[in-house]
């Protein structure tokens, strides 16, 4: 039986060196308990180290301007990855529960993300006029400096390269803070970036803290000049009220509450399969997990039928088995917090479906509201939860206002074979993102992000690059002849 002295121990990548602490966490499978490894639990010490590494390197080096170098770096690790590609799907699978699948989806759409960014880090844009005779103006984009970015566990991997993967490309120097969950992730991520010959010392650097003292340094830190942040409203209140003192950039895609609409007309046969992914997909720790079926009442008793047998059939169980249709949450505690949202609904609340629970593994729930001011619906629930809420229609505006009822708006899906609706009701919706027919389908080259309390900037495509960019304007009077 492995022991502690015989699995791997992650360790923090700061200035081109590794780190250790002196504390240390244990890795466990959430399926299962089983120790994985260890690996260093750092804290403010690391943060102001990294940061300083990171400062130095954007001052001193060429970073910022080399946009061949940094086009190669992003191209290098994305070859590493895919290098690598089995190892860090089979880790994710067990350490972070996600079923073989989803850890797969992960990997698989990281690996374009970086070479997406590393061509706009060699894409120049920006606008040169002769605003009056002999007076020239031009604008330029320019990296915005240190970045900070904070990373969830719920995806680490994909989460972490759709922040620094743009700040890199940008010509930002990083620091990056990885949650404990994925402390063997964070490792084999650090090794890839470690393994990258076109990222010199300081220009990279990552950290994992289990803490609350690393991430208030970046944030605070007079060094850092924008932070990318992926997380809880919550939280991301806080990062905001700990910033203001430094007026720095942030970029930040917080809580959701997505709402899925079907109409009468939908196709059930194609909505169902989906609506039952859209809750159960990683457990339903994601932030635009289907986490509200929202029914116009004329096809309500069928789509129940059909969502309640789906969802009853969905065979829970470790992530790294193959046999598993969902994974575990990312542990017992939260497992425990769910199932007891669940029961505390059934106070105010029909539940059509009660995920049993075996430690971190917890089956899906279904609970049919009638009141949009109840927790269930206005909280975000971040597991294997959804509501079910009738509307009548759509031409008194009732669907619209149901899903817009909450604080959240990033994301939102409609069901329907109407080809004039999602334009006419997507138009309507309070939410970043809005699909029709399908759900969580995102592509590099479109910005995603929220409304409201969702979130503020936006990742991925042009404008997640601009997000770490600062715009320069420069006026030139030429001498006269």
């Amino acid at each position: 039986m492995p022991t502690s002295e015989t699995l791997p121990h992650a360790r923090h990548y700061i200035d081109g060196r590794w780190h250790d602490s002196g504390s240390r966490g244990e890795s466990r499978s959430p399926a299962t308990n089983d120790l994985l490894g260890s690996f260093a639990d750092g804290g403010a010490e690391e943060a102001r180290s990294a940061v300083a590494a990171a400062r130095r390197a954007f001052d001193s080096t060429e970073w910022s301007r080399d946009r061949q170098g940094r086009a190669a770096a992003l191209h290098e690790l994305a070859d590493r990855l895919e290098n690598r590609r089995e190892e860090l799907i089979t880790l994710l699978a067990r350490e972070n529960g996600k079923v073989l699948s989803e850890a797969a989806l992960e990997v698989d759409g990281t690996i374009p993300k970086l070479r997406y960014y590393a061509a706009l880090a060699v894409t120049d844009y920006g606008r040169a006029a002769e605003v009056r005779p002999g007076m020239y103006s031009m604008t330029l984009r320019e990296a915005a400096g240190v970045a900070g970015v904070i990373v969830p566990w719920n995806s680490p991997v994909i989460l972490s390269a759709r922040s620094f993967a743009p700040a890199l490309a940008a010509g930002c120097t990083v620091v990056m803070k990885m949650p404990t969950q994925t402390g063997l992730v964070n490792g084999l991520l650090s090794e890839l970036i470690a393994d990258t010959p076109s990222l010199d010392p300081g220009v990279f650097n990552v950290f994992t803290e289990g803490g609350n003292a690393g991430a208030p340094e970046l944030v605070s830190s007079s060094d850092v000049d924008v932070v990318s942040y992926t997380g809880s409203t919550a939280v991301g209140r806080v990062i905001m009220e700990q910033a203001a003192p430094t007026l720095k950039a942030l970029s930040m895609e917080l809580g959701g509450k997505t709402p899925m609409l079907v109409f009468d007309d939908a196709d059930l046969n194609a909505a169902v399969p989906v609506l039952t992914k859209a809750i159960t997909t990683f457990a339903g720790q994601f932030c635009m997990t289907g986490s509200r079926v929202l029914v116009q009442r004329g096809v309500a008793d069928e789509l129940r039928r059909r969502l309640v047998a789906s969802l009853e059939t969905v065979r829970v169980g470790p992530g790294d088995d193959p046999a598993s249709d969902m994974g575990a949450m990312i542990d017992e505690s939260n497992a425990r917090r769910v199932e007891q949202a669940v029961a505390a609904a059934a106070d105010y609340a029909t539940v059509l479906v009660r995920g049993k629970r075996d430690r971190a593994l917890l089956g899906p729930s279904l609970i049919e509201v009638a009141d949009v001011s109840t927790p269930t619906v206005q909280r975000e629930v971040f597991g294997p939860v959804a509501t079910f809420e009738l509307f009548d229609s759509e031409a008194e505006a009732e669907a619209v206002e149901l899903a817009n009822a909450t604080e959240f708006g990033l994301a939102a899906s409609l069901w329907t074979r109407d080809v004039d609706r999602p334009l006419r009701v997507g138009r309507e919706l309070q939410a970043g993102t809005v699909w029709t027919n399908t759900w969580a389908v995102i592509h590099d080259q479109f910005e995603e992000g929220g409304l409201k309390q969702s979130g503020v900037g936006r990742l991925n495509g042009i404008r997640g690059i601009e997000e770490f960019q600062e715009t320069k304007h420069l006026v030139h009077v030429a001498p006269q002849l």
